[in-house]
């Protein structure tokens, strides 16, 4: 198993760094379109779609969406907004799983929100790689992602006491989440100090890190909870060693759209 992560991960790196930062425009918008696309094939999966033709069209709907989208971005706003709405509930629904399940259970529903968790990931990349220092802000925001959930291994593995959400992912505790949050606020503060910024963009930039690492642990949750839900351990098999697509950007999908939103607000 550790041979195989090794192997899939030395393959995939490259590629990653290649499409997120050397791609630009409609390279970079089709490069992420690919990733959201095979997400979308998985999480039909989710949704109780076990044959593969029923994914596959799932799919090739969620392209098509993200096309359109391209091709109109005066919707990107009402895209990320719908994100922020979607995230919220969420957060709701993990704390409140299984009890409050019955309420998105049915297929359509979870095709749905499939679509929520997947478009504004996509638009929310595509806008953030507009921002002239575009790549340091994708850096930046996995960065906190990949942070929180170093924090969170190490904290909760030393301190773990209070389960996090332990009808979803009973390994996630309350003391993994604090560990995470605080080696993201160093991360952020010692950035802040390095580049010079003033007291108030730096409190700001803590702000921030805090919703964004937050929310990023309620993406990790929901795409455990639907797993849970479907009666499966990893959302599929194409990354040998490592489980699906969703699997390695679960955390992303939440964190971008609320990362893209903090830029716009800060920027206006």
């Amino acid at each position: 198993m550790l041979k195989q992560r090794i192997i899939t991960a030395l393959i995939l790196l490259p590629i990653a760094l290649c499409g997120f930062f050397l791609l630009e425009g409609s390279g970079f918008a089709l490069f992420i379109g690919l990733v959201v696309t095979l997400g979308a094939w998985e999480w039909a999966r989710l949704a109780g779609f076990n044959a593969q033709l029923p994914r596959v069209v799932y799919a090739a709907v969620v392209a098509v969406l993200a096309f359109l989208l391209y091709i109109l971005p005066d919707l990107a706003p009402w895209v990320l907004g719908a994100a922020v709405l979607w995230w919220a509930l969420a957060t709701f629904l993990v704390l409140t799983y299984p009890r409050t399940s019955g309420k998105w259970s049915s297929v359509a529903c979870k095709l749905v929100i499939g679509l929520l968790i997947l478009l504004p990931a996509w638009q929310g990349l595509v806008e953030i790689k507009r921002y002239p220092m575009g790549n340091w802000l994708i850096l930046a925001v996995m960065v906190l992602v990949w942070g929180a959930d170093i924090g969170a291994y190490f904290s909760g593995r030393a301190f773990g006491k209070r389960k996090l959400a332990p009808a979803v992912s009973p390994g996630k505790s309350w003391e993994g989440v604090y560990g995470g949050l605080a080696l993201t606020l160093v991360i952020a503060l010692v950035v802040g100090v390095v580049r010079g910024w003033s007291v108030k963009e730096i409190f700001l930039a803590l702000l921030a890190t805090a919703i964004v690492v937050f929310i990023s642990v309620v993406g990790d949750l929901t795409e455990s909870m639907f797993k849970r839900q479907a009666g499966v351990k990893d959302s599929s098999n194409l990354l040998p060693g490592h489980g699906g697509v969703l699997d390695r950007i679960d955390s992303l999908t939440a964190a971008i759209p609320i990362f893209a939103v903090l830029l716009w607000m800060t920027a206006s």
